[in-house]
């Protein structure tokens, strides 16, 4: 029986910039992306957490100029493609255009879910640059599949040639992955590619990634030792070892990515990106998961729960760029905890 095969975009210099407080340096940019590139990944994407134009007091500064960054990763990449992400708000078609003098080949587009009409400056741009454009959907558990595939479509008509499933909480099951995932596979054309996009707040990454695979996705996002936000994305290095044994062939170097995520990246590591009782919180309550260090610092400066935060975030369906809600909502939970107890 002829393996299925996937094309594996890795998302630890991106993503996992989240993990690390945007902190890699042009030294570890090398590094980590001559390790990829020798792997075996398709794509290898490197930005600020929320991407080009993403460094700044907001959303946190980087170490170093993100152009420094890009083009130490394009002096270390000789196969695979090196992708850039790029949110409207954020990055600009002007940061875009840098980007693509400086060599990136792919750039992903992402929006909320519900809004990728705010896209279409931007992929049709990337399409008229000639970068293989790709749409994301982030906070995919937040809508039905019926609205994704509208927002979907939106996507292939201004010339995304991949279009992803995101689950940006980490709050999806399986049966859910799989069943936008064919919702989209069946209503785009067969010249768009559907991708996967998962984090492990819940456990679930690789049985999600799986999922969205046996649906039609052919594109599905990993990183070493699955540094990322939250508590982290589907790990490069056990996902090729599962895949293997699953019948899926990755193209990766199984023994190889056991290596750089144990030799290079996890000593790089600030904090272990592991489950606990905060980043399972995200999964539970479909909170974003790039807020995870927004609510520690934010519980420590208030001195309350982070589980608290987050969970009234969920209520709220607060989204990607409201990241000045997690002080909001600590604020809040004080006073309310203040009141509380000078009423008793």
């Amino acid at each position: 029986m002829k393996k299925k095969s996937i094309q594996i975009t890795d998302v630890t210099l991106r993503d996992g910039m989240h993990a690390v407080k945007h902190q890699f340096s042009v030294d570890d940019v090398r590094e980590i992306a001559s390790k990829l590139d020798q792997l075996g990944v398709s794509h290898i994407e490197v930005t600020h957490g929320d991407g080009l134009g993403g460094s700044t007091i907001q959303y946190g500064f980087s170490k170093e100029k993100e152009e420094d960054l890009l083009k130490a990763a394009r002096e270390s990449i000789r196969r695979a493609k090196l992708t850039a992400l790029l949110l409207p708000g954020i990055g600009t078609v002007e940061d875009m255009v840098r980007a693509k003098e400086i060599g990136v080949e792919t750039i992903r587009i992402a929006t909320h879910c519900t809004e990728a009409d705010i896209s279409e400056q931007h992929m049709k741009e990337a399409k008229r640059l000639g970068l293989e454009a790709v749409g994301f959907l982030m906070m995919s558990h937040m809508v039905s599949a019926n609205v994704l595939v509208e927002e979907a479509k939106k996507m292939e008509s201004y010339g995304a040639d991949v279009v992803y499933i995101v689950d940006s909480a980490g709050a999806m099951l399986p049966e859910e992955a799989g069943e936008k995932v064919s919702a989209l596979r069946q209503a785009l054309s067969d010249e768009v590619e559907v991708g996967f996009h998962a984090h492990h707040n819940l456990g679930l990454s690789i049985a999600n990634s799986f999922a969205a695979i046996d649906a039609g996705a052919s594109r599905i996002d990993c990183s070493l030792a699955g540094l990322g936000a939250g508590a982290g994305n589907t790990p490069l290095e056990v996902f090729a070892a599962a895949a293997e044994k699953h019948g899926i062939d990755t193209g990766v170097d199984i023994y190889g990515a056991m290596d750089a995520a144990e030799d290079v990246v996890k000593p790089k590591m600030i904090r272990p990106v592991q489950i606990d009782r905060v980043s399972l919180t995200m999964g539970y309550a479909g909170v974003y998961s790039s807020f995870l260090l927004h609510a520690f610092r934010a519980a420590e400066q208030f001195g309350v729960d982070a589980r608290d935060i987050l969970v009234e975030l969920g209520k709220r369906k607060v989204v990607g760029g409201q990241e000045d809600m997690i002080v909001d909502v600590a604020l809040e939970i004080k006073k309310k905890k203040h009141t509380l107890s000078t009423t008793k």
